[in-house]
């Protein structure tokens, strides 16, 4: 697994860097501190698996780093850990093609488990929506969102945070390659998933 880390400030970058390093021991993580570097990057090191992207690069403005990401790699996660208010930038930078928001005020043991689910996902990508493939916790989900749950609701009724229900949404609609809640929903009932 590949992991691109992009932040201009060293320290942070080191810390999420080990981050990684204890949740992921063979990943082989590429740290860069603007955008520029990703060609080189890619040619030297390989497309990468999942993106930790800090939105105030020296060569970005705004989300602009986001949906220059989404646009080279569309099937790439996308992780932005940023010092900048959640909702100064969140909502932004989710249209403009990332996979979460974390700030990075969230601190070591969030970020951390917001980085394990995305970097778990291979463990369970194969395709199909068959009620067996799915795990417990997508199950669960799926019978939260037909009742019209709210992220902050599904949080507080399985004790996690918003941010981690954020993730297993994330990795929800990718299993079950739809868009949205209600075409989760739709697609549930359809294929007898609920």
């Amino acid at each position: 697994m590949r992991i691109f880390v992009i932040d201009d400030h060293p320290l942070m970058r080191e810390a999420v860097v080990m981050l990684i390093r204890r949740l992921h021991t063979k990943a082989s993580i590429i740290e860069l501190d603007r955008l520029a570097g990703i060609g080189p990057a890619v040619e030297q090191h390989g497309l990468p698996d999942v993106i930790c992207l800090d939105l105030k690069l020296p060569d970005t403005h705004g989300v602009s780093g986001v949906r220059e990401m989404r646009h080279q790699f569309p099937e790439v996660p996308i992780v932005v850990l940023s010092a900048a208010p959640a909702q100064d930038y969140q909502e932004l930078s989710l249209e403009a093609g990332a996979d979460i928001y974390i700030e990075k005020s969230a601190g070591a043991t969030e970020i951390s488990k917001v980085l394990k689910t995305f970097l778990d996902d291979g463990a369970d990508s194969e395709g199909g929506t068959e009620p067996e493939k799915l795990s417990k916790r997508q199950k669960q989900l799926l019978v939260m969102l037909d009742k019209g749950m709210s992220n902050r609701d599904i949080a507080a009724e399985l004790q996690i945070s918003e941010h981690t229900v954020k993730v297993h949404l994330w990795r929800l609609f990718r299993r079950l390659n739809v868009k949205s809640r209600s075409q989760a929903s739709h697609l549930a009932r359809t294929q007898g998933l609920l």
